[in-house]
């Protein structure tokens, strides 16, 4: 990974942090990446602390979050606030394991497309006020790592409480 000093746009820097929250390398500790290995479909769908979402459901957000950030990007309006819960917190349409390998391998390909539109974006868009909302591309794209970091202590203490497979 480049080192921050030898990049050349605060969009390359965003981009960057963001990778790191959910590939490694990032000096917080575990990336999302690390955080989700070795569970499985059973304990993703589990519920240890019952008033909270399980790790599957923290994934589909995190993911409806990006593609609500990327759509934004491309001049779609955010939506608007508060969300229909089916949106923000979108159902767990099969709780297989074949579903659990399938919702990884699209929550990392949607920010590895994330971060390659940062990458591409433009700095001087980042002031232009985001469609749908009052604040800018430089609030939401940070906040998408936020976001991102936020959710991943969720699942770090989740992975805690989950029984085991034994």
């Amino acid at each position: 990974m480049p080192h921050l000093f030898s990049m050349s746009s605060e969009c390359l820097r965003i981009a960057d942090q963001l990778r790191r929250a959910f590939e490694g390398n990032a000096w917080h500790g575990p990336a999302l990446r690390e955080l989700v290995s070795g569970i499985t479909a059973e304990q993703a769908v589990a519920r240890p602390i019952q008033v909270a979402h399980s790790v599957w459901e923290v994934l589909l957000h995190i993911k409806a979050w990006e593609v609500f950030a990327m759509n934004a990007m491309k001049g779609a309006a955010m939506p608007q606030l508060p969300l229909p819960p089916e949106q923000d917190w979108p159902l767990i349409p099969d709780q297989s394991a074949g579903a659990w390998s399938a919702l990884l391998a699209s929550v990392f390909a949607t920010n590895d497309d994330l971060v390659r539109a940062i990458e591409g974006f433009d700095d001087a868009r980042l002031t232009e006020t985001v469609p749908g909302r009052k604040y800018d591309f430089y609030h939401l794209l940070h906040g998408m790592t936020q976001h991102a970091l936020y959710h991943g202590g969720q699942i770090a203490l989740l992975k805690k409480a989950v029984p085991r497979s034994s």
